[in-house]
């Protein structure tokens, strides 16, 4: 049993497109990143996972349950946190930590407790009192508190510093490690390339790259960098280019002798091909899917 399978979902809100025949494998205690730029369609996916809003056309199973015929009893065993987190101001931290763990019918004291001292997060101020990335911490802890099987996170790190991100990512790899399920939206590359073992890419509500992150990391795309060029290259293959003054650079994507005939078009003083960072890999992924359009 995978904990999340979709086969040809599709979701549009009208007619503006949500998703558009997403197909998506996630093996029990997989650690995902689902990367995309703002508006692919990752928290419409995720929405759907979960049954907050009814696909269009094509299903998706999560833990082995249609997500609609289910949806309570999957909510019951996720872990959600969305992008955007919204409590009563009134409200202490504790009462709302204390509510979530109430509605799950789980005492969940020591886990709420353990949590919130590792985020730095004072249990006893009130929600109008915090700050974004507090609040977010609040929801990081509603979703974990009751250590559920499969995680399913909206871009979870937005609003944490630094050090809070390394906390919240190291907890995640612990819950990962005990066999817990991990699928998280992110479009901070370097995030899914640190911590994730698989990364699914989405751009424009399609699926366009699903592999591991090494798999994905070892493609032949390469960063040319040329200085002193006296033109600007204009062969298949490019995306993501930049220059200044003293030098251009650019992600290429095709054979050896493709790039060598391209740029004996130009003129230039020196040039440095290397692997690029997996980020830079991804960034390639979502030029390449635009210009094909």
């Amino acid at each position: 049993m995978n904990a999340i399978e979709t086969k040809n979902l599709t979701k549009y809100y009208g007619k503006s497109r949500g998703i558009t025949d997403v197909s998506i494998t996630v093996g029990q205690g997989d650690f995902v990143g689902f990367v995309g730029p703002n508006g692919s369609g990752k928290s419409t996916t995720l929405r759907t996972l979960l049954g907050l809003i009814s696909p269009s056309s094509g299903s998706a199973s999560v833990l082995g349950m249609d997500v609609l015929a289910s949806r309570t009893e999957i909510l019951g065993r996720v872990g959600y946190l969305p992008a955007e987190t919204a409590f009563y101001n009134g409200a202490r931290v504790r009462d709302v930590l204390e509510y979530s763990a109430r509605l799950r019918k789980i005492d969940c004291t020591a886990a709420a407790k353990n949590l919130c001292e590792r985020l730095q997060l004072d249990m006893n101020r009130k929600i109008g009192e915090l700050s974004l990335g507090n609040r977010k911490k609040v929801g990081i802890v509603c979703a974990m508190q009751h250590s559920p099987e499969l995680y399913i996170l909206d871009e979870p790190t937005s609003g944490l510093d630094p050090l809070m991100q390394q906390e919240f990512f190291a907890l995640l790899q612990e819950k990962n490690q005990q066999g817990a399920t991990v699928f998280l939206s992110s479009h901070i590359l370097s995030e899914v390339s640190r911590y994730c073992s698989r990364a699914v890419v989405i751009r424009e509500g399609r699926v366009i790259a699903a592999d591991t992150v090494d798999a994905l990391g070892s493609s032949d795309v390469k960063r040319v960098t040329l200085k002193g060029a006296d033109g600007m290259p204009r062969f298949d293959g490019i995306s993501a280019l930049t220059c200044d003054e003293q030098s251009l650079s650019f992600l290429y994507r095709g054979d050896s002798k493709s790039l060598i005939a391209g740029l004996s078009q130009l003129s230039f003083g020196d040039i440095t091909i290397t692997d690029p960072p997996l980020d830079e890999v991804f960034m390639h992924y979502y030029a390449e899917e635009g210009e094909s359009k």
